[in-house]
């Protein structure tokens, strides 16, 4: 089991090092360069970091959601009487932890989108 998640991880590795080389443009004219890479850095960062913020809040929402779920199953269990009181907050907590996900979704959209660059 170690040795396979060893060899995806290191695929992913060489995927994300690889990527930019199968995706690279031939050479700019010398004008369009000085421009061009500053905005090209900035988008690249962009996306990098918007790529770790959207994982790290689909993280946190998913590890939240499975502890209330199974301390909720674990009341239901131990006092079946409370299922009703139970689920409802449950579903509400549920809720709240997803629109967490939600607004690191927003966050991330506007990161991408943004025109820094605009005259």
């Amino acid at each position: 089991m170690k040795r396979l998640t060893a060899m995806i991880l290191l695929s992913f590795v060489m995927l994300c090092l690889l990527a930019p080389l199968a995706l690279a443009e031939e050479a700019a004219a010398p004008e369009a360069q000085q421009g061009g890479q500053s905005k090209m850095f900035y988008y690249g960062l962009a996306a990098v970091g918007c790529g770790i913020a959207i994982g790290f809040g689909a993280l946190g929402a998913g590890i939240g959601q499975g502890i209330g779920t199974s301390k909720a199953c674990e009341g239901i269990a131990r006092n079946p009487a409370t299922a009703g009181k139970v689920t409802t907050t449950l579903i509400i907590g549920l809720a709240m932890m997803e629109s967490l996900t939600i607004y690191a979704l927003v966050v991330v959209l506007i990161i991408l989108f943004v025109n820094p660059f605009k005259v």
